[in-house]
C-alpha cells in the first residue's frame, strides 16, 4: 500500500481540469467485450481501478493498451476464461463483467467483487434482473456462476430498489438479447446515460435512458465506429470546489458538466459560497464567511452519497452546526474517527453525522477506509496546519486522477511514498 504525505496550510490558486468519469469508466470498460470490434475511449482518468480492469481483460485474451488519457480495447479475440481473483476483489466494478460475459457468452462464473467496505452493497438486484432474463443462477463460497442454455430473451424487470450497479448490469446483458427488456424503477446516473450512449452509439438500440424506465431492443451485433469520450467525473468536480472553497484564493475548474452537479453546488451558494458556473468550467473564489448547512442524500439528481464526504472538512469551517443524513449508505462513517484525530469536532449519532465549527484542524497518521473517505481526508490534510500521513492512500488513487500532480499545481505540497 502506499502513503500520502500532506504539508498543510498552503493557500490554492491557479486551474485544474476535470477527468472522464470513473463511474463511467468503469462500466465503459466491461461493456467494451460487449463489442465485435476494437474499442477507443478518450479522457479516460488515470486511477488504480483502469489498471486493474486492465488485468481482467488480459486474463481473457482481450489486448488494452491506455496512453495520454487514451484506452483502446480489442475484444475481437477473446476467450472465456477464469477472472484473476485478484483484481476481481479489489475492484467492485468488476461485477459489471457478470453483466457483459452474460450478454456475449450466454454465462459466466465471477467471484463476488472488493472495492469500498461501506456497508451493505448486494447484488441480489443484479441476480434477480439476470434470472428474469432467462439465466440460471448459482451462489457457492463466493462465486456466482449464470448460464443461459437457450440464450438470453427480453423481459419486464422491475427494481426493487433504486441501484446503479444492478441497472447497469442488466443493461449490459439485455443489450444483445432477444426480443425487448424494459427495465422499471431504474437509476438515473448520468454515467449510465454515458454507457447508453456509448453502446447506441455501436447500434444497440436502448431509449429512456436519465429516466426511471430504460427500453432495450436487443441486437446480434455491436459495432465501434467512433472514439468515446467519457463524460467529465461529477464527484472529482465535487471534491475540488469544496477544497477550493476550503483553502482557495480563487480556483478555475475547467471539463466539468455543471448540470450534473445542482444538488452540490447549490449547497455551496446556501453555505455562501459565490460559484461563478459557466457551461463547462466553474470558478471557486476566495470565501471567508460560511453558513451551516443540512444535507440529505439521494439518488441521482439529489445529492451524491459520494459527495458527502469531500464536502465535510468544508462545513467544519461553516460558523455553526451542520447535519448530514446518508440515505444511501448510513454506514459511510469510517472518515468520522479520523477526522477526529484531526481536531474536527465531527459525531455520528442517530444516523446522522454532526459537523460542528472548527477553529484549527492539525496533521495526524489517519487512514483511506475507502476512495471517498480518502479524499475528505486529503481535504482535511491541506486545510490543517502541520504534516498529515494518510496511509492505504491507494483507495485515493483508486477513484482519482493524477491527484498528487493536480494538487501541487495549484500550490498544494503532496507527495505519495511506499508505506
Amino acid at each position: 500500500m502506499k502513503k500520502m504525505i500532506i504539508q498543510g496550510g498552503n493557500r490554492l490558486s491557479g486551474e485544474v481540469t476535470i477527468g472522464g468519469a470513473k463511474n463511467s469508466t468503469v462500466a465503459l470498460i466491461p461493456a467494451a467485450i460487449l463489442a465485435d470490434t476494437p474499442v477507443q475511449f478518450d479522457t479516460v482518468p488515470d486511477i488504480l481501478d483502469v489498471h486493474n480492469l486492465m488485468i481482467i481483460l488480459e486474463s481473457m485474451n482481450v489486448k488494452s493498451s491506455f496512453k495520454h488519457g487514451v484506452l483502446n480495447i480489442d475484444p475481437t479475440q477473446i476467450m472465456e476464461a477464469e477472472l484473476p481473483s485478484k483484481a476481481i476483489k479489489s475492484l467492485r466494478a468488476s461485477y459489471y463483467f457478470m453483466g457483459a460475459l452474460l450478454g456475449r457468452f450466454h454465462r459466466a462464473t465471477v467471484t463476488f467483487p472488493g472495492g469500498d467496505n461501506i456497508g451493505p452493497r448486494p447484488i441480489d438486484q443484479h441476480l434477480k434482473a439476470f434470472k428474469a432474463l432467462g439465466a440460471n443462477v448459482s451462489e457457492s463460497g463466493g462465486t456466482v456462476k449464470m448460464d443461459a442454455p437457450n440464450g438470453l430473451h427480453g423481459t419486464r424487470i422491475f427494481m426493487d430498489m433504486v441501484s446503479v450497479g444492478a441497472t447497469i448490469n442488466a443493461v449490459l446483458a439485455a443489450v444483445r438479447a432477444q426480443g425487448t427488456t424494459i427495465i422499471e424503477n431504474a437509476a438515473r446516473e448520468p454515467e449510465i446515460v454515458d454507457l447508453a450512449t456509448f453502446l447506441n452509439n455501436m447500434g444497440a438500440k436502448i431509449r429512456g435512458v436519465g429516466t426511471d424506465t430504460i427500453r432495450i431492443t436487443g441486437v446480434d451485433t455491436l459495432q465501434s465506429m467512433n472514439t468515446h469520450t467519457i463524460i467529465a467525473d461529477r464527484i472529482e468536480t465535487g471534491t475540488y470546489l469544496s477544497l477550493a472553497a476550503a483553502m482557495g484564493d480563487g480556483v478555475m475548474l475547467n471539463n466539468v458538466i455543471p448540470e450534473h452537479l445542482e444538488a452540490y453546488t447549490s449547497k455551496l451558494i446556501d453555505m455562501g459560497v459565490d460559484l461563478q458556473i459557466d457551461s463547462d468550467k466553474i470558478y471557486v473564489p476566495k470565501t471567508d464567511h460560511l453558513k451551516p448547512i443540512s444535507v440529505k442524500t439521494m439518488p441521482y439528481p439529489g445529492f451524491a452519497t459520494d459527495l458527502q464526504q469531500p464536502l465535510t472538512p468544508l462545513l467544519s469551517k461553516a460558523a455553526g452546526e451542520s447535519t448530514i443524513v446518508d440515505t444511501i449508505y448510513p454506514k459511510r462513517v469510517k472518515h468520522i474517527p479520523e477526522l477526529q484525530k484531526m481536531g474536527m469536532d465531527i459525531e455520528a449519532q442517530d444516523g446522522r453525522i454532526v459537523v460542528r465549527h472548527t477553529e484549527k484542524l492539525h496533521g495526524a497518521d489517519v487512514k483511506a477506509g475507502e476512495i471517498r473517505a480518502g479524499a475528505s481526508l486529503m481535504i482535511a490534510g491541506l486545510m490543517a496546519d502541520g504534516e498529515t500521513v494518510i496511509h492505504d492512500a491507494d483507495h485515493i488513487l483508486r477513484g482519482y486522477d493524477r491527484v498528487v500532480w493536480k494538487l501541487n499545481r495549484l500550490n498544494a505540497n503532496v507527495r505519495i511514498e511506499e508505506e
